[in-house]
């Protein structure tokens, strides 16, 4: 059997995540960050999901989503109430798992060409 490495038609892909790291393309990444198949926005301030504001929304809304996944570290969390309405009000989904999950889950919407956008968060 030949093997052969695809590469994805997009700038930015996820060789996965964990609650301490990311491989983002060939880079190894500890600190929280935003990433769409087009960008990659690097020293998000979010160290705690819990603690999230609409503001901090803000770097991910830039990317036109349609779908935010947001990788909350080693263990699946949920942002608040308000961070999640934010989101409904601009008809946007939110969708919070492990970093590992939101890493699988964003290769495979990103490889159908959705308009997704994925927020990892690492604590401080």
């Amino acid at each position: 059997m030949q093997l052969l490495l695809e590469r994805p038609d997009y700038d930015y892909f996820l060789r996965g995540a964990d609650g301490r790291h990311a491989l983002v393309n060939e880079r190894t990444l500890h600190a929280s960050f935003v990433l769409s198949p087009a960008a990659l926005v690097e020293q998000w301030p979010v160290t705690d999901v819990a603690r999230m504001t609409p503001a901090d929304l803000e770097p991910l809304l830039r990317l036109a989503p349609e779908l935010i996944v947001l990788g909350s570290g080693g263990a699946q969390a949920f942002p608040p109430p308000e961070v999640q309405a934010a989101c409904l009000a601009r008809g946007i989904g939110l969708e919070a798992m492990t970093n590992a999950a939101a890493a699988r889950t964003f290769n495979v919407l990103a490889s159908e060409g959705r308009r997704v956008v994925a927020g990892f968060v690492f604590p401080a």
